[in-house]
C-alpha cells in the first residue's frame, strides 16, 4: 500500500500550495496512477486515523485547519457565479474573425474564485491567424476597462489549429488541460484533447471533458471578414503582428513590469501560440511542489512503509 500513500499525499501537495482541500472522489482524479476502489479507501482511512492527512467533512487536507475548508466553500459558490458571466461572455467572443473554440483556464477552472479573481480564457484560433484574432479581442479588451469589466476578458493563452499539442509537459500543464472548461467550439476543442493525450501520463484517472461546449456557428460577418484576409495579405498582417507583440512584451520583461496581481509580466510568443511564459510561474511552482513533497514524505517515512 506504500505507492498509493504516496500518490494521496502528492495530489493533496500539490492541491495545498493552492490552499484548496479536495473531496475523496477528486483525490482519486488526480493520483497518478489507478488503483482499485477498496485500496484507495483503507489508504485514505489509515492517513487519515495516523494524522497524516486530516478529514473535515467531505473535504481531506494536509492542514489541521477547517480554515481552508470554509475558504474553498465560499470560493466554490463565487466560482459559479463567474463561471455564468464566462458563458455569457463566449458567446461574445466566439464570434471574434479566427476564433475556433473558448474555455475557460486558471483556478476558476477548478472551481474556485475570490473577490479579486479573473475569468481566464484559453483561445483557440484559425491555423496561421492567431495574431489576428488576438490583436482584434485584446483591441476589445481596452474598450472594457472605460466600464471596469477588464477582468471579465483575461484572454491569456492562445495556440492555433496548427499546434494543438501543448509542448510543456509537466504535471502541471496537465492538470490545467484537463480541467478546462470548455465553451465554444465543441469540435476544436475534441481535436485538442486528442493531440493531448498524453496528459493520461500523468493523469490516468481524468477524463477530459467536452460535453460543455457549444459547436461553432459563424456569423455572415465573421464568414465575410475571414474571407477578406485568407490570402498573402492575412499571411503579412498576421507575421506582422506577431512581431509587433513580441517586442511589446520583450520591453516589458526587461523593464520587469509588473501585472495587477504583482507578478512580472511576461510572455512567451511564436507564429502558433501566445502564451504566459513557463519559466516565470510554471518552473517555481514545480519546484515548490516538488520541495513540499520531499518534506512530506520525509516526515512520515516510517509509516508509509507498513
Amino acid at each position: 500500500m506504500i505507492e498509493i500513500k504516496d500518490d494521496i499525499l502528492s495530489t493533496l501537495a500539490y492541491f495545498d500550495i493552492f490552499n484548496y482541500p479536495l473531496t475523496s472522489g477528486e483525490i482519486n482524479l488526480f493520483l497518478k496512477n489507478k488503483y482499485h476502489q477498496n485500496e484507495f479507501d483503507l489508504a485514505i482511512k489509515y492517513l487519515v486515523g495516523n494524522h497524516h492527512i486530516f478529514q473535515f467533512g467531505g473535504f481531506y487536507t494536509l492542514k489541521n485547519d477547517y480554515a481552508v475548508i470554509e475558504r474553498r466553500i465560499k470560493g466554490n459558490a463565487k466560482a459559479a457565479e463567474l463561471i455564468k458571466i464566462a458563458e455569457r461572455i463566449s458567446t461574445l467572443l466566439i464570434k471574434f474573425p479566427y476564433v475556433r473554440g473558448i474555455a475557460i483556464s486558471g483556478s476558476l477552472s477548478k472551481n474556485f474564485a475570490d473577490e479579486k479573481s479573473d475569468i481566464d480564457l484559453f483561445i483557440i484560433t484559425a491555423k496561421n491567424r492567431l495574431w489576428i484574432a488576438r490583436t482584434l479581442m485584446h483591441a476589445f479588451k481596452k474598450l472594457t476597462y472605460l466600464v471596469n469589466k477588464q477582468d471579465y476578458f483575461c484572454m491569456n493563452y492562445y495556440i492555433d489549429e496548427e499546434q494543438l499539442e501543448i509542448v510543456e509537459k509537466t504535471l502541471y500543464t496537465a492538470i490545467e488541460i484537463v480541467t478546462l472548461i470548455p465553451l465554444q467550439g465543441d469540435a476544436v476543442i475534441e481535436h485538442f484533447y486528442t493531440a493531448n493525450t498524453w496528459t493520461r501520463n500523468y493523469l490516468p484517472n481524468k477524463i477530459m471533458r467536452l460535453s460543455s461546449a457549444k459547436p461553432l456557428k459563424p456569423s455572415l460577418i465573421k464568414r465575410a471578414f475571414e474571407t477578406m484576409l485568407n490570402n498573402r495579405a492575412g499571411n503579412y498582417i498576421d507575421n506582422v503582428l506577431l512581431k509587433i507583440t513580441t517586442n511589446r512584451w520583450l520591453k516589458k520583461a526587461r523593464l520587469k513590469k509588473l501585472n495587477a496581481h504583482g507578478g512580472v509580466m511576461a510572455m512567451a510568443t511564436a507564429k502558433h501560440y501566445a502564451k504566459p511564459d513557463p519559466k516565470v510561474f510554471q518552473t517555481n511552482l514545480l519546484r515548490q511542489y516538488e520541495n513540499k513533497i520531499a518534506h512530506i514524505l520525509h516526515q512520515v517515512p516510517s509509516s508509509l512503509a507498513q
